[in-house]
């Protein structure tokens, strides 16, 4: 009798605990086993099932294929003992004539395989990100009027035709650059699971550009003005300024990562949290002004410093999205009826972050010195090290010169 069965193949022990999936095959007592040529983390691996489990984000697909594969390996071994020529030899001649890969490439398209990866995403609460991918998708999607797109379609021509598509709908460029990365994210993914050859990559010759955008700082002194405007308490107008004067204060932090500040980020006069798109963590020093905006709310929420999320939100859920994009959108409609009454060009959550970062460089400081507060690397490696040995009092002393320009 022949016996198999997949299994993770970790008997030598490596750093990344990241092992490869065998199709283990034993016959009179000896084994051999033939390689899946995939690849997970120990803990992605339910040896009981015999699967991937669901915490892999290509779960599904990769399972897809694990089974053909294992299909293919039982019908060689089923073919050769009916042929009574079963060898492990004659096993792995039998299975190099059948390439893994092209039944799961006729199989699963584009299509399917992007709108698995944006359910994925769904369903890890990754919903900025699915959005994203969902908006790049139904974009390309429409072009090929919902045809079936295999990842072999994919080329330089068919590329070209979608950039200039684009175009002459009247999309800006940094919106086409914005679709064009996604799109490839996702082909980079087909890629690592094994749904088309590297030697299909259509992107080498494909230029995708980006414009600078407009600067959207407004002068400090005007930002100032607007404690001068009087505003019933408790109302929308009222806690637009609130969010709004708080994000400058903590050195322009984005609104979503506001709406997120829980009560345990505060540590000993400072606030300490991770900054929702790229996880970098910041230490920043409570002023006088971000103490006084906290106190107004101090006992609001169960969880978290404002009043946006409810306690209860799954955090980067669907839910949670829709929420903090509604109360931009009014916090944005309040700040520029400030802005014309104060006739100002532009107000938003955002010229919070670009007026701190503005003024800091009219105070004279260095533009490596207000990439470090804002969280951006700036020149090569090395002067990244060099930024690494900031230390946070220099960084305080930069917010609290930017903030004495508001009193």
């Amino acid at each position: 009798m022949v016996y198999y069965k997949l299994i993770l193949n970790d008997k030598r022990s490596k750093s990344d605990q990241i092992y490869p999936i065998v199709v283990r095959v034993t016959s009179n007592r000896i084994s051999t086993t033939v390689s899946t040529g995939l690849r997970v983390h120990i803990k992605e691996w339910d040896a009981i099932k015999a699967v991937i489990k669901n915490s892999h984000p290509n779960c599904h697909i990769l399972n897809h294929q694990l089974l053909d594969f294992y299909t293919k390996v039982q019908r060689s071994i089923l073919k050769l003992q009916d042929q009574q020529d079963f060898s492990f030899e004659n096993l792995k001649l039998s299975l190099k004539e059948q390439p893994v890969q092209t039944s799961i490439q006729a199989k699963i398209s584009f299509n399917e395989f992007a709108e698995q990866i944006i359910r994925e995403l769904h369903e890890s609460n990754k919903s900025g990100n699915a959005l994203v991918y969902q908006a790049s998708w139904n974009r390309l999607s429409s072009f090929i009027k919902n045809k079936r797109l295999n990842f072999t379609d994919i080329d330089y021509t068919l590329l070209e035709a979608f950039k200039q598509h684009l175009m002459k709908d009247g999309v800006k460029t940094n919106t086409i650059s914005n679709y064009f990365r996604t799109i490839r994210a996702l082909y980079n993914r087909g890629i690592k699971a094994r749904l088309v050859d590297r030697s299909c990559y259509p992107f080498h010759d494909v230029t995708i550009k980006s414009e600078r955008t407009t600067k959207r700082a407004v002068n400090i002194t005007d930002i100032a003005r607007l404690k001068t405007i009087i505003i019933k308490p408790e109302t929308s107008a009222w806690h637009s300024r609130n969010y709004f004067m708080l994000s400058i204060s903590l050195v322009g932090i984005a609104f979503t990562d506001l709406a997120y500040l829980r009560h345990k980020d505060i540590q000993k006069g400072r606030l300490i949290y991770r900054r929702r798109k790229t996880h970098k963590e910041y230490n920043i020093k409570l002023t006088p002004l971000a103490n006084s905006i906290i106190q107004i709310y101090k006992g609001r929420s169960e969880k978290y410093l404002l009043p946006i999320l409810p306690s209860t939100t799954v955090e980067d859920s669907l839910t949670a999205h829709k929420i903090i994009k509604q109360c931009i959108k009014t916090t944005n409609k309040y700040l520029k009826r400030m802005a014309t009454e104060l006739e100002i060009d532009e107000l938003t959550t955002y010229v919070a972050r670009h007026t701190w970062a503005t003024t800091a460089k009219r105070l004279g400081f260095s533009n490596e010195l207000i990439a470090e507060a804002l969280g951006h690397e700036y020149g090569n490696k090395i002067t990244n090290i060099y930024l690494d040995a900031f230390e946070q009092s220099i960084v305080d002393e930069v917010n609290d010169k930017v903030l004495e320009c508001l009193t």
